[in-house]
């Protein structure tokens, strides 16, 4: 308690006992709401009278000068009267009341706070979900956005006191100043590790130092002259009105701005902001998570131009090895696609789940990167920011995968009761909490082995060419895959729509061809290929007379088959997979994310040949495991580490062959075997020995050439 005695400059306080709040300094405090966040807001001691009477300051001036930072002391008034209004409230008119609520002045002199907020009765934990985890303002529906300048705080380019400036925050935080001169000492491998530990998450001032030295070393073509542009926009932008209206960014989806517990003046700058942002880079025409970052970073920067300088940098970066912002419709769809062949992979069963419902699969992972600057806690979000920051998007792409595993358990046992995946997600994000912390959902994330940046390029570049063969350059352009029309002997709409949402994105974008069918071209090995080659990736699916269904995803064209007379080669990528339909319905494929055009890591031999395939018996009895070993004792087909995915010739077909054939087809297309397979990590598809009832292969609508492998 701090007892501050009258004199000529508080002469109409009187004796007043005053409070010292804990705080932690930095003139980003200013914009949050302290309402929201368990903490009272500041306010300045002196009027907006006073501050012109000592700098000269006109009214026309105001729109130029930033005020003085409120104080961390709350001051109790004199009565407020036509003549005499409060000196705290002058700054700020809606400055909260700190008399009783009976009207009557606090006569003890002390110092005290406005009364907590009443929480309403019944659904406190709505209330508290609403308030304290960052709420949203929504604009959904409003073309226009306002721009109030009594609520912001203005902006002013000289250098002046800020917030906290009178305190020593090393003397009475040393451990925080050890920390920060150990981020600035350190290499960006080790900030890597301290992004995903959490060593600078408190106290505030220490992670916004922090954010400011990562943000000054990314590599790009922003500088220091963003905060003058800033000014220049501003000054052009909102001139000296009190009120000002702008049409809505364009690069905004729904027009939500994630609250992120910021008061009514933060809100209303991170506006400002991105209307700036909206005319400073015409090009950015479609990034929903710009207003998410404006509003967290504007927590942790000293004003609006310093804010809107880290979001020029993220958005003007220029290197090779990361990637932070999309800036387009047809970039952020194929991100989006990209996220959806990594859940494929490595979230199994949760597009089973969708498509057996029929539901959008587009729809869904649509909204993935809002699941985490948006829908996320704020105490969550800025800790994967935290690691954003330093390692950029594919950072986005572990958390989501991580989200999504969390999510599959729940619903899992609910999956018949859900009608929108999609808001269940939503709502699955927003209490997170309640499944896991902050610290074991990074540790989830950063257990996931993503592929390399060169092969995730690969992948977002492949994806992002498919979008344009299919000319959808905007979200209008985009029309789901209907099947209402779909036909075949083997398998249902339904069935359909599975197998069609485990091919690689890009290849789901377009309609299944039928290119071969038993009930139609006949039963033969050789009318088979000369059908299907030419066109890759195809699918094929398989009836037994038991009514098992089962079939295999090709990514490779079947004209590779066959290297000269004498050899027998496999061929294929990762992407491969077989799979069962009937009595159950799983796929099966390699762990390891292989993309067509990439070499797989473990093929360090190249292709490689199988020997003396013309010795396999081709009857239908399946051969002992100990003819087959000695059949293939001489050949490379058990000794090579090379992976094997397809081969074939005019007398057989082998889909997988480590370990086993997952499926072997004879010449005649009347019979087959399954068995264990290493290459797909697959057990029997079917009974064994089969007889075939029906058999079809399914290709895409339209081929797709491969991009070029990056170098960087």
């Amino acid at each position: 308690m701090l007892q501050v005695t009258s004199n000529v400059a508080c002469a109409h306080f009187g004796s007043t006992n005053v409070n010292l709040l804990n705080v932690e300094g930095g003139s980003n405090a200013q914009f949050a709401d302290r309402t929201n966040c368990g903490r009272l807001r500041s306010r300045s001691l002196y009027s907006s009278d006073e501050a012109k009477r000592s700098t000269g300051e006109t009214d026309k001036d105001r729109s130029h000068i930033r005020p003085r930072s409120r104080s961390f002391y709350a001051c109790d008034t004199e009565d407020e009267g036509p003549g005499n209004f409060s000196r705290c409230n002058a700054i700020r008119p809606r400055a909260r009341s700190l008399h009783r609520e009976d009207g009557k002045r606090n006569t003890g002199g002390i110092c005290t706070a406005k009364p907590p907020i009443k929480r309403p009765k019944g659904n406190s934990s709505k209330w508290a979900r609403k308030d304290r985890a960052g709420n949203k303002g929504s604009l959904k529906g409003v073309p226009m956005m306002t721009i109030s300048e009594v609520d912001n705080w203005e902006i002013s380019s000289s250098s002046r006191m800020k917030y906290g400036q009178y305190v020593d925050w090393e003397k009475i935080d040393p451990d925080a100043a050890t920390r920060y001169r150990k981020i600035l000492s350190s290499d960006r491998y080790e900030l890597k590790a301290m992004g995903r530990t959490g060593f600078w998450s408190t106290p505030h001032t220490l992670r916004a130092k922090a954010y400011q030295h990562i943000i000054q070393n990314i590599e790009s073509i922003s500088s220091n002259a963003d905060v003058d542009t800033y000014h220049g926009l501003v000054g052009k932008l909102f001139g000296e009105f009190q009120t000002s209206t702008h049409h809505f960014p364009k690069f905004m989806e729904d027009g939500e701005i994630p609250r992120y517990c910021l008061n009514k003046a933060g809100l209303n700058s991170v506006k400002r902001i991105l209307i700036c942002i909206n005319h400073h880079f015409p090009d950015v025409t479609f990034c929903p998570i710009l207003s998410a970052l404006v509003s967290l970073l504007l927590h942790f920067s000293e004003d609006e131009a310093q804010c809107f300088h880290s979001i020029c940098s993220l958005v003007t970066y220029t290197d090779s090895k990361k990637r932070y912002i999309d800036q387009t419709f047809l970039t952020s769809h194929a991100s989006c696609m990209t996220f959806g062949d990594l859940a494929n992979k490595y979230c199994r069963g949760i597009r089973k789940l969708i498509a057996s419902s029929r539901q959008n699969l587009f729809e869904f992972y649509s909204d993935w990167i809002m699941w985490i600057f948006a829908d996320l806690p704020f105490a969550y979000a800025i800790r994967v920011l935290d690691v954003y920051l330093m390692e950029g998007y594919k950072v986005l792409y572990r958390v989501a995968l991580a989200l999504l595993s969390l999510y599959k358990v729940s619903v899992s046992s609910r999956v018949a009761h859900v009608d929108d995946f999609k808001q269940d997600i939503k709502s699955f994000v927003q209490n997170v909490a309640r499944h896991s912390t902050i610290d074991t959902l990074l540790q989830t994330a950063f257990k996931i082995q993503l592929p390399t940046h060169k092969e995730l390029t690969y992948l977002f570049n492949a994806n992002k060419l498919a979008l344009i063969h299919k000319d959808i350059r905007n979200k209008s352009s985009y029309q789901a895959m209907d099947f209402r029309n779909f036909s075949s002997s083997v398998v249902t709409e339904t069935e359909m729509r599975v197998v069609w949402a485990w091919i690689p994105e890009r290849f789901a974008l377009f309609s299944p061809v039928q290119l071969f069918s038993t009930n139609v071209h006949g039963r033969s090995l050789s009318l088979f290929y000369s059908k299907v080659e030419g066109h890759d990736p195809t699918v094929l699916l398989l009836k037994t007379t038991d009514e098992e269904i089962c079939g295999a995803f090709l990514s490779s064209d079947w004209a590779h088959k066959n290297c000269d007379e004498k050899d027998f080669k496999f061929f294929g990528t990762g992407e491969c997979f077989v799979f069962t339909l009937r009595p159950g319905m799983e796929r099966y494929q390699r762990t390891v994310l292989q993309i067509s055009g990439v070499p797989d890591k473990s093929d360090s031999s190249g292709d490689q040949t199988l020997s003396a395939c013309s010795q396999i018996n081709t009857h239908v009895d399946r051969p002992t495991a100990a003819s087959l070993d000695q059949r293939y004792k001489s050949s490379s087909f058990c000794t090579l580490s090379a992976v094997k995915f397809m081969a074939g010739d005019d007398e057989t077909l082998f889909i997988g062959g480590d370990g086993g054939h997952a499926l072997y087809l004879q010449a005649g297309l009347t019979a087959g075997y399954s068995e264990r397979c290493d290459t797909f990590e697959s057990p029997p598809l079917c009974r064994g020995c089969f007889k075939i009832q029906s058999l079809e292969v399914w290709g895409i609508q339209h081929s797709l050439s491969v991009p070029p492998l990056l170098s960087n």
